[in-house]
């Protein structure tokens, strides 16, 4: 099992799922702006001239003006030109907002434990606002401590983005994805077999074009030459992609879980993130994952862990934890220095990153997770795992 090839794909923020993902996230830090209070489940589904927003939201605020911040979200991707068949200024947006279940409600606002023991403590007053199971990972093959087939897939489309945004590659349009291969020998990476690039573009753009102007400025800038020696690279497979966008494919909110994630490199729970506010354990408990679980690999306990944790709706409390450090570290121990330091109730997780605040947006594309600017990438516990060991 240590030697491998882990495949890991990215996409661009102009693709179908991700145009989905970043409105249903604008509305909630729409939401939060103006009530930190607010819940929020929104999903969006994007086809040709058409954009629908779905939900439940349970808000003081008066008005959230979904229409506005739909359109201008979808400017800001880059679908401006009706030619793409799917333009910000002309598409329809429809707005089906409902009630959040009064059902779901009553075990988010008043937990088991708050109800059945009697517990005066703050943190237990939260409960999940769902059932599942989320997992967390970190590993030192990248300064992020991210996986680095996903690393350098997030890499590639960033960097597609900015082509296009800048001007330098012209022809290139807001719809795109990156997939890597790669090579592992005694469980470190030692060299891409593969690299693929599906780039939306003009119609006057040639073969010839394309694939010059995506390897050149694209693959070999992000991929290292050391890595990149002898690899494949496959650039629009198809021929051809100008069709693109919500007008080449129905577009869903939760759709990329796998891209949002560690790129297949471990389990997923199932639960996507993108339109759910912090109450719902598949989004707040997978960040406080990563943060465990970046600490513990940043403080030297393991250079490799796997986390899982479990909730039942309405209770504070998770129903269990489990770690796997793939034998760089003693799991017992560590499952030991978690109970110890961290706290997984949903109430203590919102408190301690600041989930309550409207920074959602930001982690919509390229990954939400390796990001230094967001809260659970900080590696304030590290003293603390220490102190604990």
């Amino acid at each position: 099992m240590n030697d491998r090839i882990i495949s890991s794909e990215s996409v661009t923020e102009g693709h179908p799922d991700k145009v989905c993902d970043y409105i249903a996230d604008a509305i909630l830090d729409a939401a939060l702006e103006k009530d930190a209070g607010s819940r929020i489940a929104c999903e969006v589904c994007c086809a040709t001239g058409l954009a629908v927003v779905l939900g439940e939201f349970d808000t003081a605020t008066d008005f959230i003006d979904v229409q506005k911040i739909a359109r201008s979200t979808i400017a800001e991707v880059g679908y401006t030109d009706p030619a793409l068949g799917f333009d910000a200024h002309t598409c329809a947006v429809l707005n089906c907002i409902n009630g959040q279940s009064p059902d779901i409600a009553q075990g988010v606002v008043k937990s088991l434990e708050a109800r059945t023991m009697r517990s005066k403590d703050k943190f237990d007053a939260v409960g999940a606002g769902d059932q599942g199971m989320m997992y967390g990972y970190a590993c030192s093959e990248t300064d992020s401590l991210m996986p680095m087939p996903i690393t350098l897939a997030h890499s590639l489309t960033r960097r597609l983005a900015e082509a296009r945004k800048s001007g330098e590659l012209g022809f290139l349009r807001p719809d795109g994805k990156a997939m890597v291969s790669l090579a592992y020998e005694n469980g470190v990476p030692v060299g891409v077999k593969t690299v693929v690039v599906s780039a939306q573009h003009s119609p006057e753009a040639d073969r010839k074009m394309l694939e010059e102007g995506i390897v050149e400025c694209v693959v070999k800038k992000v991929v290292p030459a050391k890595l990149l020696a002898g690899a494949e690279i496959l650039v629009n497979p198809t021929g051809r992609f100008v069709v693109g966008g919500p007008a080449g494919d129905t577009g869903v909110t939760g759709r990329k879980i796998i891209v949002d994630t560690y790129g297949g490199a471990i389990p997923h729970g199932g639960g996507a993130f993108s339109g759910k506010d912090a109450s719902k354990v598949d989004r707040s408990a997978s960040y406080y994952a990563r943060y465990v679980c970046k600490n513990l690999v940043a403080a030297g306990v393991c250079d490799r862990v796997m986390l899982q944790v479990g909730y039942a709706i309405g209770k504070a409390r998770p129903v269990s934890l489990f770690v796997d450090t793939y034998g760089t570290g003693d799991d017992a121990k560590v499952l030991g220095i978690v109970n110890k330091v961290f706290d997984f109730r949903p109430a203590a997780i919102i408190d301690r990153l600041g989930l309550d605040k409207p920074i959602f947006k930001l982690t919509t594309n390229y990954g939400h997770f390796g990001k230094k600017e967001l809260p659970w990438e900080k590696l304030d516990a590290v003293e603390r795992i220490r102190a604990a060991v």
